[in-house]
């Protein structure tokens, strides 16, 4: 009996290539998509139904001018929706808030000010970036945060803009620095691999103080983090191709069904599709979460409570 295979639950929409930053880590800006060849509203219809999240990125998704349109569309077919952007172009994501106000806004932030806009190159892009968020929160957006990529050049901020996302209720999302097709950028690579792991310890920790379970599952995460900086496999499976996939700007397609390993692969393209295989699981989050409570530093940190 042939195997049944279902369409993903989670896409990762890429509106475009063009963006206003220039980050050292991707060199999307220098590979511009043209406006005129990047996905519509009408191809994003031809998505199936019953999405569970989309996220919209980029490039910057606030350059195109039918973001609003294509929202439009999403919201008929995903739960939630999620949009990462650099905040630069405040009054484009305010309007499309008032819209929309139950759309989340992810900040791609670096770290602090001189951090920030040294490694996006975007003058006054953290003033810009933070300024959306605190106008966000007057308007009674509930799901906006920041999300940062740890490097060498930005690890000691990463505790200061946790510390600051806390007093301000944002969410704080993480990620190492890595290389993909898609950022155009093949190597970066990070140096300091004993500092950055100490500095994603401190978090950890601060996120275990905590008494939410969904910053547990984030210090989890993060400690798998601190596993994958060293070349060690990732402790969360990574579902691209399963559960998720990526939709590119540029691609045309009747409908989305990725599969990997010996499965079928269903999409219409302009290129060939390139999909990294599956890390293992080396230690689940129950696994990992009863071994630091029988801890004597998680003791420590109930004591500190």
């Amino acid at each position: 009996m042939q195997k049944r295979f279902l369409p993903p639950k989670e896409i990762c929409v890429i509106l475009t290539y063009r963006c206003n930053a220039k980050c050292n880590m991707c060199n999307v800006w220098l590979n511009p998509t043209k406006a005129g060849d990047e996905i519509t509203a009408g191809d994003i219809e031809k998505l199936p139904g019953g999405l569970r999240f989309v996220n919209i990125t980029g490039g910057e998704p606030f350059i195109r001018r039918d973001i609003a349109e294509i929202i439009g569309v999403l919201r008929h077919k995903s739960k939630r929706i999620v949009i990462s952007t650099n905040g630069f172009f405040t009054g484009r994501i305010v309007e499309l808030c008032k819209k929309y106000p139950d759309i989340g806004i992810r900040l791609s932030i670096e770290g602090l000010q001189k951090t920030n806009d040294a490694i996006r190159g975007i003058p006054d892009g953290f003033d810009r970036g933070l300024r959306t968020l605190l106008t966000l929160r007057k308007m009674g957006i509930k799901d906006i945060g920041f999300a940062m990529t740890v490097q060498d050049m930005n690890y000691k901020d990463m505790m200061p803009l946790y510390e600051l996302s806390n007093a301000l209720n944002y969410e704080f999302a993480t990620a190492t620095l890595h290389n993909s097709h898609y950022f155009h950028k093949l190597d970066n690579r990070i140096k300091d691999k004993d500092l950055i792991s100490n500095e994603f310890s401190k978090l950890v920790k601060e996120l275990l103080k905590s008494g939410s379970m969904k910053k547990w599952f984030r210090a989890y995460f993060n400690y798998g983090l601190m596993n994958y900086i060293y070349g060690g496999k990732r402790f969360l499976k990574c579902e691209m191709g399963t559960e998720s996939c990526f939709l590119d700007p540029v691609e045309i397609f009747s409908y989305v069904m990725v599969w990997i390993l010996k499965c079928p692969l269903v999409i219409l393209k302009k290129r060939p599709l390139k999909i990294s295989g599956i890390a293992n699981k080396p230690i689940g989050f129950v696994k990992w979460l009863k071994h630091v409570i029988s801890s004597a530093g998680w003791l420590a940190v109930l004591h500190q409570q």
